[in-house]
């Protein structure tokens, strides 16, 4: 059989009794009905918070489906995207369970802080599983895990360029080596229509390469995969209409909804590429913009000091295309300036990443 009918034989076969209500946090729904909640999230160590998380339960027997965001909380395309899909859903016409978390990192959405939980300094893509006992971050990591990962068959990861990132669309295709697996995958990533996929092979036996949440939900056996769309902290009506139908797409591949999906025929397919970060302080002002393609050594970039003398030029690390570039002036030691995958003829075989 082809790798999708396995996956969905084996939700189906997973999928609780239909007649159960299906729980998650506070949020509790009935066949056909939709629910809104929370995860709480108990003080430990320093602060606790509050996910909000929407279940919608299907009137007829499917899988469960996991769609999360907003672990990066300026990444808004995607936020606003699991908000305005959880009132397309119609749960009497839909099979399954979908289970939504828009935003996960609620403090770096309230206080705009770039890519790190600013309670504790961690990033929430970095530590899955997550632990009970420690910072908010990993005790918000482990309630996630248990709540909304490990009961779910596929897990779809949505981001986008935050506040500091000019990005254009693409999806990642992670992959752990097993062939059934990947080809699930790739089977959906190709059906969520963004047409350009990053190839990311991953060691699921590096707990590394398990910090975030699509190599974590792999090492588990789950189909996942990653999207992502917006830039620079906007919310343009077409990134977000790209991320809401990219998930539609999906629902219709694992027969949840009734809809018709092309798959792409013709990705340009990418590896995860090279980047550059600053050397140190300084402003930096882009001479291109994500989604261009450019040869190794060209200039992409300028740098000054904080008087506006320059300080030198950031070139291209490889040719390809730019799948992110800085989208503000400000520069400190250590930050990615520019990140450019290179165009593949096609995907290689899979190659365990050396440690």
């Amino acid at each position: 059989m082809r790798p999708l009918i396995l996956i969905v034989v084996t939700c189906l076969l997973a999928e609780p009794a239909l007649g159960q209500r299906f729980s998650i946090g506070t949020a509790s729904a009935g066949p056909g009905e939709t629910a809104f909640g929370t995860i709480e999230v108990p003080a430990g160590i320093d602060s606790g918070t509050s996910i909000a998380v929407a279940v919608v339960r299907g009137a007829r027997p499917g899988p469960t489906l996991a769609l999360v965001a907003g672990s990066h909380g300026t990444e808004y395309a995607s936020i606003v995207a699991l908000q305005q899909l959880i009132g397309q859903l119609d749960p009497g016409l839909m099979a399954g369970t979908v289970i939504v978390v828009p935003l996960v990192n609620v403090p770096s959405f309230r206080q705009m802080t770039v890519h790190l939980n600013p309670v504790d300094g961690r990033n929430m893509n970095r530590l899955y599983p997550g632990n009970p006992r420690g910072t908010q971050t990993e005790r918000a990591l482990a309630l996630l895990v248990e709540q909304v990962v490990r009961p779910a068959q596929v897990v779809v990861d949505l981001h986008g360029g935050d506040l500091d990132e000019d990005l254009r669309p693409y999806s990642y295709w992670f992959r752990g080596g097993d062939a059934a697996q990947d080809a699930a995958s790739r089977e959906l990533a190709l059906a969520f229509g963004l047409d350009h996929v990053i190839v990311q092979d991953l060691d699921l036996s590096n707990p590394a390469t398990r910090g975030n949440l699509g190599g974590y939900a792999l090492s588990l056996g789950k189909t996942a995969f990653i999207a992502e769309a917006g830039r620079s902290g906007t919310v343009e009506p077409e990134d977000v209409s790209r991320l809401v139908d990219g998930v539609l797409n999906v629902m219709g591949v694992l027969r949840m909804i009734d809809r018709a999906v092309r798959p792409l025929e013709q990705p340009v397919w990418l590896d995860a590429g090279a980047r550059v970060a600053a050397e140190g302080d300084g402003v930096f002002f882009a001479t291109i913009g994500g989604g261009s393609y450019v040869s190794e050594g060209m200039t992409v970039g300028l740098l000054t000091d904080f008087l506006g003398r320059p300080t030198g030029e950031v070139r291209a690390p490889a040719s390809g295309v730019v799948t992110f570039i800085r989208g503000v002036p400000s520069v400190w030691r250590g930050a990615t300036l520019v990140n450019v995958g290179r165009v593949l003829k096609g995907p290689p075989p899979y190659q365990r990443p050396v440690r």
